[in-house]
This record gives C-alpha cells, structure tokens and sequence, in this order.
C-alpha cells in the first residue's frame, strides 16, 4: 500500500449502499447512497474514481466496518477508536470533532454546538460547518437540531436524518428545515 492511495469499501445501512474512503492513515469520508446523493444534488463521483482500491481487509482493521454494520443494526456504538484523516480548516475540524461528543439518541441544538466550541455568536459558521462533515454517521451531524426542537438542515436530506435518528431512538421531532433538504 502506498501512502498517496484511496482505498473504498461499500456497505449497507438503511437498506442502501454507503461507500467508504480511506487512506491508510485513517477514513477521510462516508458517502450517501446514490439515490440520496442525486436527490440532494450532491457530486459523489469519488467512489468511481481512478486509482481507487477496493480492500476491505484496511477497513476491518480501522474497525469501521464492524461499528457501521452494528449501528445500522439500531445498536449504540461509539467511533472514537477508528483513525481519521479529515481535511478542513482548523475551525472546521473544531466543530467535526465537538459533533463526536453529542450521545447517542439525542440531539444539540447549533446553539449548543457553536458552545461546546467556545464560539457561542458563531451559529451560521458551525452550520456551515457541518454540512462540510465529511463523515456523517461517524461524526454524527444528524444529532443537531434547530433551537426549536426541529430537524432542520442536513445534506442527506429531512428524512434521512430523521431515519438516521430513529435508529437511535430519536421518533418525537418533526422536519422543519430549508425546502432544499425536503426529500
């Protein structure tokens, strides 16, 4: 394996493929299904990409395989063991890293993110933030929600998050967000 090399793997969960990139320093991103990905207009040609491996055995190694199946089984799984290589701004890194800290089955307002941060008057730059997440599901983005109490945002779209929470008990909030994630 050479240092430069994406590796990709695909799983289920939700009853669709995801697609997992790597280096062998750690995973960089968990790709939408294609079907989410085009409804939400989002350009996932990565997993096509030239030069890319399938080996599973590096994936099974990062113990990524094994949390992502059990959690899609609806089991609390915690993430914080698997090797990362994440890009982003220093400051997007911040808020990617605070999304770890939200427990499973509930919900942060962005409020209470841009908080834990220490960047209270900094909303609209941990929302914007979040929707770079390159790792949903790992970096669990879909566990914040607006200051009413409403699924508000996410890149994979208001039912997506809402099925991705009621994997973790999350049944009681309601779709609110922007039309544009309406799918």
């Amino acid at each position: 394996m050479t240092a430069n090399k994406k590796y990709r793997q695909t799983i289920i969960g939700l009853n669709q493929p995801w697609t997992l990139i790597a280096s062998e320093q750690g995973i960089s991103q968990l790709i939408y299904p294609p079907s989410v990905a085009a409804l939400a207009g989002l350009n996932e040609d990565l997993t096509s990409a030239e030069g890319m491996i399938e080996d599973r055995s590096l994936f099974v190694a990062f113990g990524i395989i094994d949390l992502l199946e059990q959690y899609f089984a609806g089991e609390p799984v915690s993430f914080k063991g698997v090797p990362l290589d994440v890009g982003g701004t220093p400051f997007q890194q911040s808020v990617w890293m605070a999304l770890s800290q939200i427990p499973h089955g509930e919900t942060w307002t962005y409020k209470q993110l841009a908080g834990s941060i220490g960047k209270s008057s900094a909303i609209r730059a941990v929302g914007t933030a979040i929707g770079r997440n390159p790792l949903p599901i790992v970096l669990p983005c879909h566990r914040v929600v607006g200051s009413n109490g409403t699924l508000t945002g996410f890149r994979g779209g208001l039912q997506m998050k809402k099925d991705i929470l009621a994997l973790e008990g999350v049944t009681h909030m309601e779709a609110a967000g922007h039309e544009r994630f309406r799918f």
